[in-house]
């Protein structure tokens, strides 16, 4: 409830000064606009009054919360934007309406503008300014590869015992909005949403946001063209990206979550978007549609989106386009929706995690980590100084270094930053949810258990008075992720301790020196596992199980604390949570 309260009360500092009556129309338009080039220019025009979406935090589950989102925001849109389509329709002007935020895009001149922002019912004329993906590194250290059954992040994340626990993402759905997917790249296919295994139908499963081509390409054309109707990459980073969420292949298993399925919005121009490509793509992932762009269906929405981009100052990014993409964010959590950020790459220093969507207390914000288990150089770090909000960034951190995953065509590669560290907690939502659904569209549960979970990470750096001695701190936030400990800690919490039922009977609770085992049941060989609550295996016991059963396992030489559990038997797993004292 905190964080939702605090996410609300961030918008206010930037709208204050929107909101409130002008005397003067200038005070409403982004300087940029007013000192920038003459002539007919791209802008955003806020409208001044948001949906009320409140109600949707009381709503349990993510098809409830998905449809009531996305009825109040279409509706109030259409109310109150009613009046300045109508003028400008009269004009001859172009525009674009949204509902994700209550705004517009338009290609206007300077008297229009003055117009627009003359009126009563608009907070905000802005810059559509272009905005630069943050390029990956390619790896640079010598590292040997011999085709691994996963990748060293899903071994570092302890992935594999999630999936043998039977958790690989089933019945799940991944987003990504970047520079496109190669759908049919061999290790994308089989997990792409809009592929039956025998033919493809890209409605409500993809759509492109770009409609022209961008002028920092203006003497080269888009390898994909405009408007494609089907997935298309036109720069290789977006099918990376979700290759480290669903990616599987015979002899590359790079994906955290491969039976998730996985859809996609491109939002970049090789590399460069705009705050309308990324509020366009941010709403098709609130109701996706088919490929006119039309009968949008919240139903199909992902459960968790990946962002890999950023929208650095020196790109004309400011306070005025930063609500936009704030207030975009917001309403997707509302919706029930994870939206996950990669922290950005202009690390080392305090106070690097500077630019939109990152910076955002709604965004779940992701640092990259090397194979070493140390912070990577590049990664950015806390607090968020740009809103003089001083908050905590980043959440967590994850595997962002050395990373190998998919790329065009048909290949693999190893690249660097946080863009490469974001998807792999993206992957681990999907983990989260296939092992309790009931975790579906509860955004602020979800994001605890993998804060709770993380295992902690110090540092000698200090930022803003924050020691990096303590957990969270500004280099690490919460600490690195681990897929084991996050699943076990949402079964533990559930009322279905198994299964398929609850076979064993665990005391005593708490246990001093031993812990009974008992049961009814007869079959054959019963392995427990314990481990500590970040995820480390501590313990493994295996006995033969006939008829009534009773099994004491010593465990004096463990510390006092919390325990997780896992049994696996010829019946199902049972999992669940111990304490010593």
């Amino acid at each position: 409830m905190m964080k939702r309260l605090l996410v609300l009360c961030s918008l206010l500092p930037l709208l204050i000064i929107s909101v409130h009556a002008q005397t003067n129309w200038r005070e409403k338009v982004d300087d940029l606009l007013l000192t920038g080039a003459q002539g007919h220019q791209e802008v955003m025009i806020l409208m001044k009054g948001q949906a009320d979406l409140n109600a949707a935090y009381s709503l349990r589950g993510k098809d409830l919360k998905g449809q009531y989102v996305f009825n109040q925001l279409a509706q109030h849109a259409t109310q109150s934007q009613a009046s300045i389509q109508t003028w400008m329709d009269q004009k001859g002007i172009p525009y674009r309406s949204y509902h994700i935020v209550n705004c517009l895009w338009a290609r206007v001149d300077m008297a229009e503008i003055q117009a627009i922002a003359s009126r009563a019912d608009v907070a905000l004329v802005a810059e559509n300014s272009r905005v630069m993906m943050e390029k990956p590194f390619p790896s640079i250290e010598p590292v040997s590869h011999n085709r691994a059954p996963v990748t060293w992040g899903l071994n570092y994340m302890q992935v594999e015992d999630v999936w043998n626990m039977g958790y690989r993402g089933q019945g799940v759905v991944v987003g990504g909005q970047d520079t496109g997917y190669e759908w049919e790249h061999k290790a994308l296919k089989p997990s792409y949403r809009g592929w039956d295994g025998t033919t493809a139908d890209h409605n409500y499963n993809w759509h492109d946001a770009i409609h022209q081509y961008d002028t920092m390409h203006a003497d080269t054309i888009n390898p994909c063209g405009l408007d494609t109707l089907a997935p298309c990459d036109d720069d290789g980073h977006g099918t990376h990206t979700v290759g480290t969420m669903t990616g599987v292949d015979s002899t590359e298993q790079i994906g955290v979550a491969p039976d998730a399925k996985w859809i996609g919005c491109r939002n970049m121009e090789r590399g460069y978007g705009t705050p309308a490509t990324y509020l366009e793509c941010f709403e098709w992932f609130l109701a996706p549609t088919n490929l006119a762009d039309s009968l949008p269906d919240p139903s199909k929405a992902p459960h968790v989106i990946n962002n890999s981009w950023s929208c650095p100052p020196e790109e004309g990014c400011n306070p005025s386009n930063f609500a936009l993409m704030e207030f975009a964010v917001n309403n997707l959590r509302a919706a029930g929706v994870v939206v996950v950020v990669s922290a950005g790459n202009s690390g080392r220093r305090c106070g690097t995690v500077s630019t939109p969507a990152a910076m955002f207390e709604g965004s779940f914000t992701v640092g990259a980590l090397r194979a070493n288990d140390t912070i990577a150089r590049f990664s950015s770090r806390g607090p968020v100084l740009t809103d003089s909000s001083f908050r905590l960034k980043p959440n967590v951190v994850a595997p962002g270094h050395d990373v190998r995953s998919a790329v065009p065509v048909d290949s693999f590669t190893n690249w660097a930053g946080t863009s490469m560290a974001g998807p792999h907690v993206a992957g681990l939502v999907a983990l989260l949810i296939s092992a309790d659904p009931s975790l579906a569209g509860d955004v602020d549960r979800i994001e605890d258990i993998i804060e709770r979970t993380a295992i902690p990470h110090t540092t000698n750096q200090t930022c803003d008075g924050l020691s990096g001695n303590e957990v969270p701190n500004h280099t690490y936030g919460y600490g690195a992720v681990n897929a084991l400990a996050a699943v076990m800690d949402a079964l533990a919490s559930t009322k279905v301790e198994s299964l398929e039922e609850r076979i064993f009977t665990i005391s005593p609770q708490p246990f001093s020196h031993e812990l009974t085992l008992e049961s009814t049941q007869a079959f054959g060989q019963v392995t427990l596992d314990l481990f500590s609550l970040d995820g480390r295996h501590l313990f493994q016991e295996t006995w033969n199980a006939s008829g009534t059963t009773t099994h004491t396992l010593a465990l004096g030489h463990l510390a006092a604390g919390a325990y997780f559990f896992r049994i696996n038997h010829v019946n199902g797993v049972q999992v669940g949570k111990v304490l010593k004292n």
